[in-house]
């Protein structure tokens, strides 16, 4: 019997080992979605991957990585180049009849709201695996609400992100969510007009909320609904480190399943000994996340924590006994195999990196027994796990967010509690006790009051925040080797050698740059913003333009300056319209010390006018138009700047017209010839006329303009007199940041989309010509 048990245990661990096995190599397979440039040909990987499948047969573990690895690679593109093949035929074609089903609505003023729509048939045919996409359109009547289906004459658009260094990728962001077009309704028909139980659950909870301070974190922590969340609010949740807790993340799944079992064990206290099993509270738990997981209208956290809540619960039943890294394992496996594209998801790499921290943290620096047994040590063990949290999750924090939060130890060890196990507790009984509206909006008002508890401190603590630029991730590793380092006793043994690691650490600089003096147009949709950089110095060309949720500075031109480490010392303004002075105060804030110039008759300004000329990091800078500075300086009143490195040259000219060019031919000829050129007035048809372009004479164009904009710029004509004349055309709608660089006897020309960093999902999806 004891052989037959040592058989049955080693046949365990047999198969364990080659699930694992199989597991790391499916991940691995599907991991080269993060950075494959283009999708391979279906036809070449199946002819590729089928025969490297048969290697399965083979006993040698190497054979069967790389079997399971090809395996996990088909099945990752295979999923990639569906939605792509989806998104290239609903955008490309003409407008199409679709049955959609309304699967929510932002809960902000009705002038701005967005809807999200699920595709169910097009053209009559049923479209599988379903895509969804977003829509202003609001129809008269009835209101739009998540569940009512339609008959829609749509016009489909791929959704098309601004690209920049640092910044946001909205594009990989919409292939990971599956919501990958955007929609102009011409015509509905109304199919379906109830809305769903979640949707009548959520107006009733904001009824019973009212006006309460907190109302839209209220709704966040209880629906999953964060579209209504105030801009400053969450930069302060940003700063302080809890932005994790303002939704229904997997803490709070977790939480609920925890309390629902605690609950019900509670209750098997006054029953029989025989009626006392483990069994039930479990699968009542488990069926408590999945109600839980609907309410927050299945938002991809949510689901991805329900998933491995099913594992670890059959892993349970089954009784089946594994390390902590085992079932961590299994989880990542089984989410990527269920839904490949998560892996473009930063929720996903968060939430799997947070758990890896904590399973390497209690393993590698475990709390002596001491404090792991009475109750009154529980202070001491949320000090334990806050502290691993925050040393180990710096590196995903600084890729993620450009930044650091100092003080995100101290703001979570006071949030967390608070909001896990106080408010999230309220906002659970207010929604079900909803039908007792008195009831109810008594339990909001206390979670409002918890809110107000937790935010108050935060408003002090934000102040921690420090913005890294990609030059720190290196550094912000350093919380990992010093855990491996504690644990092996590195630190008594290599005393020496961990010290000189540690200086290097702190003077270490980034190599300098091969070139001189680098030039990038940011792609800031229409507008315009320009960035001259020398020796880490900087002077910006415009600042975008500004909404009213927000600015181009504070979305693009910001998060590049810190991605790239540059301290900007001058902002020149051209003239003075939103799309070009939008940023300006936003970028005044981060950079005090910078020098404004413009040809905005403004005190706090230098001049920008005909004859000022400059010199800055041994760049020679200038100003051959307006002739003088203006109250309200207009298109044809930009400054036109000419920056002069003494072999290459840049022309700036913000939105000059026809009638500023023929006055600078005839005043300025012979100082207009230069290497790159910004287009005048983002390539409309009333700039860039035949003669000042053979007197510029530049050898690339760069254009900055928005793709899908009503003004349908760069007009076709302008880029065909561009070609026409042998110059080099580039325009970010196409490109998203463009850069050149200088060097000493050569210059290089870049574009995000296509060299800078060129993936599969920031491919220009749809009709080539929809600006025209």
């Amino acid at each position: 019997m004891q052989q037959l048990h040592v058989f049955c245990r080693t046949g365990e661990r047999s198969i364990k080992t080659s699930l694992d096995l199989a597991v790391i190599a499916v991940v691995c397979g599907i991991l080269p979605l993060l950075v494959l440039p283009q999708l391979p040909d279906v036809l070449t990987t199946l002819l590729v991957v089928l025969p490297v499948s048969l290697m399965l047969r083979f006993r040698w573990v190497g054979c069967q990585f790389i079997a399971w690895g090809a395996l996990g690679f088909l099945w990752a593109t295979f999923n990639a180049g569906n939605l792509v093949m989806q998104v290239e035929r609903l955008s490309r074609g003409p407008e199409v009849t679709a049955v959609v089903q309304v699967a929510g609505v932002t809960l902000v003023p009705a002038a701005s709201r967005q809807t999200l729509m699920r595709i169910e048939q097009v053209n009559g045919r049923w479209l599988t695996p379903s895509i969804a996409f977003t829509t202003a359109w609001q129809p008269e009547e009835p209101q739009l609400c998540a569940g009512q289906r339609w008959e829609l004459r749509l016009r489909l658009r791929a959704v098309h992100g601004k690209l920049n260094e640092g910044g946001f990728d909205s594009q990989r962001w919409a292939m990971a969510q599956r919501q990958p077009l955007t929609a102009q309704v011409k015509r509905a028909r109304l199919l379906e007009g109830s809305c769903n139980w979640r949707q009548r659950i959520i107006s009733h909870a904001e009824s019973n909320i009212g006006d309460l301070r907190y109302k839209s974190v209220l709704l966040a922590l209880a629906f999953g609904e964060r579209t209504s969340l105030d801009p400053a609010l969450r930069t302060l949740m940003l700063k302080t480190g809890i932005a994790h807790l303002m939704a229904i993340s997997g803490l709070h799944v977790a939480m609920a399943a925890i309390l629902i079992w605690l609950v019900l064990r509670a209750v098997q206290l006054l029953l029989p000994a025989y009626l006392i099993g483990y069994r039930f509270p479990l699968l009542a738990s488990w069926f408590g996340t999945l109600a839980y997981v609907w309410l927050a209208g299945a938002q991809p956290p949510a689901v991805r924590t329900a998933v491995a809540l099913t594992l670890w619960m059959l892993l349970r039943l089954r009784g089946v006994h594994c390390t902590s890294w085992q079932v961590w394992l299994w989880c990542v496996g089984l989410i990527l195999v269920c839904d490949p594209l998560a892996v473009l998801s930063d929720s996903f790499w968060l939430s799997v990196l947070a758990v890896a921290c904590l399973v390497f943290w209690f393993e590698w620096v475990p709390l002596s027994a001491r404090f792991r047994s009475a109750w009154y040590w529980a202070p001491v063990r949320w000090l334990h796990i806050q502290l691993g949290i925050t040393l180990l999750l710096v590196p995903m924090q600084a890729a993620l967010f450009l930044g650091l939060t100092l003080t995100s130890m101290p703001a979570n060890l006071w949030a967390v509690p608070v909001v896990s196990l106080v408010t999230v507790p309220l906002i659970l009984l207010a929604v079900i006790c909803g039908a007792l509206p008195l009831l109810s909006g008594g339990l909001w008002w206390l979670a409002d009051l918890t809110l107000l508890w937790v935010f108050t401190p935060l408003y002090y603590l934000q102040r921690g925040w420090v913005d890294l630029g990609a030059a720190s991730l290196l550094v912000s590793a350093a919380g990992w080797l010093l855990v491996i380092c504690w644990r092996f006793h590195w630190w008594l043994s290599y005393a020496a050698g961990l010290t000189a690691v540690a200086i290097c650490c702190v003077l270490w600089r980034e190599k300098e740059p091969a070139y001189r003096w680098r030039v990038d147009m940011l792609d800031v949709g229409h507008g315009l913003a320009v960035v001259i950089e020398r020796n880490g110095k900087g002077v910006l060309f415009d600042t975008g333009d500004r909404w009213a949720t927000g600015s181009a500075a504070g979305r693009h031109i910001l998060p590049m300056l810190n991605w790239r480490g540059i301290d900007l010392e001058q902002i020149i303004i051209s003239h003075d319209h939103l799309d070009h002075t939008g940023g300006l105060e936003e970028v005044r804030q981060a950079f005090p010390k910078a020098r404004v110039r413009s040809p905005i008759l403004d005190p706090h300004h230098l001049p920008c006018v005909a004859g000022e000329s400059w010199q800055w990091q041994s760049l020679q800078f200038q100003v051959l138009w307006p002739p003088k500075a203006l109250k309200r300086p207009v298109n044809d009143d930009s400054c036109v700047i000419r920056v002069d490195d003494g072999q290459y040259s840049l022309l700036l000219t913000g939105d000059v017209e026809k009638k500023a060019e023929a006055q600078l031919l005839r005043s300025q000829r012979d100082r207009l010839a230069s290497t790159v050129l910004q287009v005048p007035h983002h390539g409309s048809r009333t700039s860039s006329t035949p003669p000042f372009l053979r007197a510029v004479a530049p050898e690339v164009a760069l254009a900055s303009a928005s793709r899908y904009n009503k003004w349908r710029l760069p007009a076709v004509k302008v880029i065909a007199r561009y070609l026409a004349n042998g110059i080099i055309w580039r325009d970010t709608s196409r490109s998203g940041q463009i850069s050149v660089l200088f060097f000493d006897n050569d210059w290089q020309i870049k574009g995000f989309r296509e060299q800078l960093m060129p993936r599969w999902y920031h491919q220009r999806f749809g009709v080539e010509g929809d600006n025209e």
